[in-house]
């Protein structure tokens, strides 16, 4: 029989084949100019992760050099929230009109400003005029890090990557943490002005490098700009083929013919995005809709899970917990910090593994849990005449362990659940094309 088979392949004139001419082509390797970009990128949300975490620390050193009430400190470190609002806003804006890459410059320009203002601040006045720059700023590179990142990474590393800026602003606040036992140990009047006034390096050397960085091929397509567009994505795939089809899938999100090959396409007629909010608030599709109030319910209950109060308060919370000492506060801040940067990395390399929807219902079980305990150890602590022991030890590990839950929370919706994410029909922008090739 085999005798035969070896006859038969004899006589056809056909090679033969070993199992090894079935094996599957080899994955393009992966694009590290684009993972370079997407990082770099991402890096601007450490602003607002130092931001968060270095006022934490500065307000005890700033209540006391400036004699400000308690009051005071609360607006000071609340009001962020509202001028990043503003920010992300205008941000949404900017990046439309001058595109992404340049907002991202105009976001580290204006924390530059913020921070140099906060640091030579002489009075309560003053710091409030810096503080609101700052939180400008935070509001631009909060909005614009995730959008670049998305738009710009290739297919392979699309998640991964779009999970980063939040890796970052963990980061950030470690940092915050760091600096402000480093700067503790200088005179009042000058450690908390270093504090505040040092991110004024990072923010402008990042400006400057981002000037070296491609434009966001969607945003250049948006603007008709089709060949610079194709040339971006050309350097940020992994392939070719990946090239053509991320070209062809945001020229369809854009509403320009597939056949359309120029150069440059005018835009013949577009709008600010009234009727895209309008059609997906008002009339939007069973899925648009489901996918809508997933991704907007889950992040307005991760802000309402306290995780602002417990990282700005965080001080107090130790203090309230039985260490007295500054340096012993500071700290345990740095704890803080470094709990939550190293489990937000967790969630960022094990999601896959683990599945999105897994991983934030044990994170929000896992956060119930701690607060609770936490609770519970607070009010013995409160409630005895002397220390007890075991309650300061419980009360200072419930903290660590409702960070690590939260950042396995945060790394889990932040790579599942984008806004950017819903149906192409949800998002096209209402633009007109003409394309002369036709």
């Amino acid at each position: 029989m085999a005798d035969r088979k070896t006859e038969n392949n004899a006589v056809s004139g056909l090679p033969q084949k070993t199992i090894l001419d079935f094996d599957p082509p080899k994955k393009p390797g992966r694009n590290m100019y684009a993972i370079a970009c997407a990082i770099l990128a991402s890096m601007t949300s450490v602003l607002l992760g130092y931001d968060i975490g270095v006022m934490s620390g500065a307000m005890i050193y700033i209540k006391e050099d400036l004699k400000i009430s308690d009051g005071q400190v609360e607006v000071l470190a609340g009001i962020l929230n509202l001028y990043c609002l503003i920010g992300s806003w205008a941000a949404g804006r900017t990046s439309d009109w001058i595109g992404r890459r340049y907002t991202i410059v105009v976001a580290q320009t204006i924390f530059f400003v913020g921070a140099i203002l906060m640091g030579f601040a002489t009075d309560y006045a003053f710091l409030m005029v810096g503080r609101f720059v700052a939180g400008v700023g935070v509001g631009y590179a909060l909005m614009i890090a995730p959008v670049y990142t998305a738009e710009l990474s290739p297919a392979s590393t699309r998640g991964f990557l779009t999970s980063f800026p939040e890796v970052f602003i963990n980061g950030g606040i470690l940092l915050g943490y760091v600096s402000n036992y480093g700067f503790s140990k200088l005179p009042i009047h000058l450690g908390w002005r270093f504090m505040l006034g040092v991110s004024a390096v990072p923010a402008i050397l990042l400006g400057i490098i981002v000037l070296g960085m491609p434009e966001s091929p969607r945003w250049l397509v948006m603007q008709g700009r089709l060949g610079k567009a194709k040339r971006v994505l050309d350097r940020t795939s992994d392939s070719k083929e990946e090239a053509d089809i991320r070209l062809a899938d945001i020229k369809e999100a854009a509403g320009i013919p597939e056949n359309c090959n120029d150069d440059f396409v005018p835009v013949t007629k577009g709008s600010h995005g009234e009727e895209v909010w309008k059609e997906l608030l008002l009339h939007p599709t069973p899925a648009v809709r489901h996918a809508l109030i997933a991704a907007v319910g889950i992040h307005f209950f991760q802000q309402s899970s306290g995780i602002d109060s417990v990282v700005l308060y965080s001080p107090r919370i130790f203090k309230k917990a039985g260490i007295t000492s500054t340096d012993g506060l500071l700290l345990a801040t740095v704890a803080v910090g470094f709990t939550k940067t190293v489990f937000i990395l967790v969630a960022t390399f094990f999601l896959d593994r683990i599945g999105r929807r897994p991983l934030l219902l044990s994170s929000v079980a896992g956060m119930i849990l701690s607060l609770g305990t936490l609770g519970i150890g607070l009010t013995i602590i409160g409630h005895s005449d002397h220390q007890v022991m075991w309650a300061v030890v419980l009360s200072i590990a419930m903290v660590l362990v409702y960070v690590a839950f939260f950042s396995n929370w945060d790394g889990a919706h932040h790579v599942g659940l984008q806004l950017g994410d819903l149906p192409v029909e949800a998002t096209r922008p209402r633009r007109e094309y003409r394309c002369f090739g036709e």
